[in-house]
């Protein structure tokens, strides 16, 4: 690896060490949260959860990946770029199947918000990741700082739609409707 290329991962590390914590510690909370209130929601359908709940697992785990691609100790930009592109493109095409999942299932009406979070956002984020990841040879700190970026963006939404789940699982279990409020 080039001395410029080391120099600018080596700044990152604890940065990548925080987040990647943070989705790692985030998904098994949600785990936890999900096994404690599954006795007070009311049952849900498969396409629900695939579009709402296992989402957020693996936004949390992609934040997780990229930070340990990010902090490994590569020979080289090249394999951490086509490792990132597959994990960019990878959450791409994930990201089209949980609309798909989203528009099909019928227990819930998505509201704007949850497309923002769940659609546009999560597209948006491993399109730059995958971008980005084309550039890191080529333009190695702006390509850092967007890779960061979607590090981040990916544990903030992880965040956003783990509360907002188990929110909305307690409010519709303990009142037994699935509207959602705002």
């Amino acid at each position: 690896m080039t001395e410029f290329a080391n120099t600018q991962l080596s700044a990152w590390q604890n940065f990548y060490v925080i987040v990647g914590s943070s989705g790692a510690a985030l998904i098994g909370i949600q785990f936890v949260v999900i096994a404690l209130v599954a006795n007070i929601r009311k049952r849900t359908t498969a396409d629900s959860i695939s579009a709402f709940a296992t989402p957020t697992v693996m936004h949390l785990g992609g934040a997780l990946l990229v930070s340990a691609i990010m902090s490994a100790p590569w020979p080289s930009l090249f394999p951490a770029s086509v490792a990132l592109a597959v994990c960019g493109l990878a959450g791409l095409g994930y990201a089209t199947i949980v609309i798909h999942h989203a528009r099909r299932q019928t227990s819930y009406k998505p509201v704007w918000g949850d497309w923002l979070w769940y659609a546009i956002l999560p597209c948006s984020i491993y399109a730059a990741l995958a971008v980005a990841a084309l550039f890191l040879r080529t333009n190695t700190q702006l390509a850092i700082f967007l890779i960061g970026a979607a590090a981040l963006g990916l544990l903030l939404i992880g965040i956003h739609n783990a509360w907002d789940t188990v929110t909305y699982m307690v409010i519709a279990g303990s009142h037994g409707d699935s509207t959602k409020t705002e």
